[in-house]
C-alpha cells in the first residue's frame, strides 16, 4: 500500500472513530451541478438568498475556496434519534439537541485536518460546514457516499438521509472513492407530492420561495406571503415533510450523538409559550442552538402563522399584545393571524 492510500485509509478510519457515519474522498474537480446551479439562480429560484449569486463563480471549483486544493474528504454524521413529538409547533429534527451542529462538527473534522498536517506538514485544509460556496452533495457523490435525490437531498442506502455533511479541503493527494453513480428513488414521488406548499416545480428542483425551511428561517426580514401561510402548517422552525415520507429514511440509526438528542424544550415546543417571548426570553432559551441564528422576530412570527393555522381563540390576547410589539415582523403577523382566528 502506498504512503497515500495509507493516509487516506488513516484520515477515513478515524472520521469514523470520532462519530461520523460516512467518510469518503474525492478529487477536486469541477462539480456536475454547477451549471445547473446557474440555471436554478437564473430562474430565482434562490428567493432572496442572494449570497448564492454573488459566490457563483466559486462554485466551479473548489479552488474557489481553498486555491490549489486537490482532495475533497467529505464525512455524513447521523441526527436521526426518536419520532416528533405531537406538540403544536414543530422546529425542524436538526435542531433539537443541545449544541449547533456547525460547531461540534467543526471541532471532529479540525481534528482530521490535525492528523494530515501531521503527515502532510506542507499541505494545507479548510474545514467546510455548509457556508462556504461548494456544492457538498456533488462531492458526496463523487466520495461514494450516495445520490441525489428528487426532493435534493443526499440519500444514503446505509443510512438513509437524516445526515449533515461536511467537508475538508487539502491541497494533499489523496486516494480517491468510486463515485455513486446509480440513482435509487425510481418511480416514487412521495417528496414531492407530500410538499403543502408545491416548492418542487420538478424533480431535483427547489424553489426556494416556497420551500417552508427557507420561509421560516431564511426569510427574516419579510413576512412570509399569504398564500404559503397555510402550507406553513404548524412548523416554527424549518421542514422536516420530504424526509419524514422517503422509504429510503426506514434506514435511518436512530444513534445519534448526545449533543443532537432531542431536549424538551426544542423537541416539545409550545405556540403559546413562543408567542410569549422577550428578547432576554428568547437569547437564554435557544442560545447556542440553530434557532438563535434566526432570532426572536423571526421565530414569533412564525408562531403567530402556525397559531392561525390551527384557528385556536386562545391564542388571541397573546396574538393582540403582540399588536404593538416593536417588531414590525411580529406586527405584521399578529395582525394576520387575529384576522385568520376570527
Amino acid at each position: 500500500m502506498s504512503e497515500t492510500e495509507q493516509l487516506s485509509a488513516l484520515l477515513k478510519s478515524q472520521g469514523k472513530a470520532i462519530g461520523f457515519n460516512l467518510v469518503g474522498i474525492a478529487p477536486a474537480v469541477s462539480p456536475a451541478g454547477f451549471h445547473p446551479l446557474l440555471e436554478w439562480i437564473g430562474n430565482g429560484y434562490h428567493a432572496d438568498m442572494d449570497w448564492i449569486p454573488r459566490r457563483e463563480n466559486a462554485y466551479q471549483h473548489p479552488n474557489g475556496v481553498l486555491p490549489n486544493t486537490r482532495s475533497v474528504i467529505v464525512v455524513a454524521l447521523n441526527y436521526h434519534s426518536q419520532p416528533p413529538a405531537s406538540d403544536t409547533a414543530r422546529i425542524a429534527r436538526y435542531a433539537w439537541g443541545t449544541e449547533d451542529y456547525h460547531s461540534l462538527m467543526r471541532r471532529k473534522l479540525k481534528l482530521v485536518t490535525e492528523t494530515l498536517h501531521q503527515h502532510q506538514p506542507h499541505d494545507r485544509t479548510r474545514v467546510i460546514i455548509d457556508t462556504a460556496p461548494l456544492l457538498e452533495r456533488d462531492f458526496a457523490q463523487l466520495a461514494g457516499i450516495g445520490w441525489r435525490g428528487k426532493n435534493t437531498m443526499l440519500i444514503s442506502r446505509e443510512i438513509g438521509s437524516w445526515f449533515f455533511l461536511g467537508a475538508i479541503l487539502t491541497t494533499a493527494e489523496l486516494n480517491y472513492d468510486t463515485p455513486f453513480e446509480t440513482e435509487h428513488c425510481g418511480t416514487c414521488t412521495r417528496c414531492l407530492d407530500a410538499c403543502p406548499t408545491d416548492a418542487f416545480p420538478e424533480p431535483h428542483v427547489l424553489d426556494a420561495n416556497k420551500c417552508i425551511s427557507y420561509l421560516t428561517i431564511e426569510r427574516r426580514d419579510k413576512p412570509v406571503p399569504d398564500e404559503l401561510k397555510n402550507g406553513v402548517g404548524n412548523w416554527v422552525f424549518g421542514c422536516d415533510i420530504c424526509q419524514e415520507v422517503c422509504p429510503w429514511n426506514r434506514f435511518a440509526p436512530n444513534d445519534c450523538l448526545p449533543e443532537f438528542q432531542p431536549v424538551p424544550h426544542l423537541h416539545n415546543l409550545q405556540i403559546a409559550d413562543l408567542l410569549s417571548l422577550t428578547e432576554s426570553q428568547f437569547n437564554f432559551q435557544f442560545a447556542n442552538t440553530p434557532l438563535e441564528r434566526t432570532g426572536r422576530d423571526v421565530i414569533i412570527r412564525n408562531a403567530a402563522i402556525v397559531a392561525a393555522n390551527q384557528r385556536d381563540p386562545a391564542y388571541l390576547p397573546l396574538l393582540q399584545k403582540l399588536q404593538t410589539d416593536s417588531s414590525p415582523l411580529v406586527r405584521d403577523a399578529a395582525n394576520w393571524a387575529i384576522l385568520a382566528i376570527q
